[in-house]
Formats: C-alpha cells, structure tokens, sequence
C-alpha cells in the first residue's frame, strides 16, 4: 500500500521518483522537496558560490531527514496495537473518532515534531473499510481539539475478527499536507506504510474499549513497532 496520495485517493508515483527515493532511505513524496535545494546546490557549485553550497546541502539534508523511512519489524505479533507514528504519546482518553457514530473507544494521541520521521503506518492488520478527508484549521496539533477543528484525515481498518479500528490523521500548524496511500477496500499488514503527514502533525489511535493501554502520557513510541494496546483476555 505504498502508493501516494491525498484525501484517500491513491496516485502511484512516477518509476524515477520511486528509485530515486529508494536510493536516498526516503518517502517517494519527498523527493521534489530534497532535489530543489540539491538542484540549487549544484548552481552554487557552478558559480563558485561556497557559501550557498553549503546552505543549500544543509537544507536538502535536513529535508531528506525528515522524509526518512525507516525499514519497521513489529516488536511482537498477536491481538496487539501497533503504534501508526513516530513521536511522543501526548493524550489519553476516551472518545469517537469525529465522523463516526457514537462509540466508546480509547484514544491514544502521538504528537509528531519535525524532527520525527513522519510515515504512518497500519496499527492493525485488516481491510480499510473507510477513508474520509475533512478540511479544516491549522491549530497546533497537540491541542486536545485539534482532531476536531484542524484539516484532518479519518482512516478505519477492519481487523479478522470484525473489530474497527480508526485513526485520523491531523494536521499541524506547519502541517499543510496530509497523504493517504490506502483507499477503501485495500488490504493492509500490521506495521504497513499507508501514508505520512508533512512538517510536524498528530495522530489519533481510538482503540476498541475491548483493548488495555500499554503505553501513558509522555511515552516515546515508534510507528510500526511500539505495541499501544493489548486485547483484555
């Protein structure tokens, strides 16, 4: 499920982009933000300009580290919740994914800095049963209302047992830019790629009330690899 796209509707990026992003450890959506500052480079170089050289490299760098991504082995299998983003667990809670009906579920809120990597991946294994994009503000993301109020992106995986999973990706206040890679009917792996959000954001877990938290408020968590939830036997 690794093909871009934005508001649920999946674009396969161009062969070159593809390679080009494998070669550099990064998203493919990355790769026009990490070849100006390069192409810009390469001028500078030209031109005698060391200076801007180096400026120029810092910044493709920097924007290269942000698109990183990494390969992820799920620490463990079974009826567990995968962590869906890099970042620090900001929230805990209870409450319904907005655009769904009531329900209770357990929220878990993982705040994205710019400085994590920012691919988010499948907490469960399943079938995407819903993709909705909802435009909205660009508050700060680890706002506790920031799923409701800011541009957001609402995902939900039916898991084998028929259990729903939603998450919903939100936007920041330098986050413009939400991509989904799954549409409805996709089929998705624990720990799989199914999109990214740019320049810090948040993402929002509502785990079914049937699962226990195992992480808290402050925690650290690695998207595809921190277990966030456990089925209560």
């Amino acid at each position: 499920m690794d093909g871009p796209a934005e508001s649920g509707r999946p674009r396969a990026p161009a062969p070159w982009r593809e390679s080009f992003a494998a070669r550099l450890g990064i998203a493919a959506e990355g790769v026009p933000h990490v070849v100006i500052p390069l192409a810009a480079a390469a001028f500078a170089i030209l031109f005698g300009f060391d200076w801007l050289t180096i400026v120029m490299l810092a910044i493709a760098f920097a924007i290269a580290m942000f698109f990183r991504d990494p390969e992820r082995t799920p620490a463990r299998s079974g009826e567990v919740i995968l962590s869906a983003a890099d970042g620090r667990v900001c929230d805990i809670g209870e409450g319904t994914p907005p655009g769904l009906p009531a329900g209770r579920f357990r929220r878990v809120s993982v705040f994205m800095s710019p400085l994590d990597a920012h691919i988010n991946r499948a907490p469960v294994g399943g079938e995407v049963e819903q993709v909705v994009h909802t435009p909205g503000a660009f508050r700060a993301a680890y706002h506790d209302l920031a799923s409701e109020h800011n541009e957001r992106n609402l995902v939900v995986i039916r898991d084998a047992a028929g259990r729903r999973h939603p998450l919903v990706q939100v936007a920041g206040y330098l986050a413009r830019r939400i991509v989904c890679r799954v549409r409805v009917g996709d089929r998705v792996f624990a720990g799989g790629r199914i999109g990214l959000i740019m320049f810090g954001s948040r993402l929002d877990h509502f785990l079914p009330i049937e699962y226990r938290l195992t992480v808290a408020a402050g925690d650290r968590v690695r998207a595809g690899e921190t277990v966030i939830g456990e089925l209560m036997q």
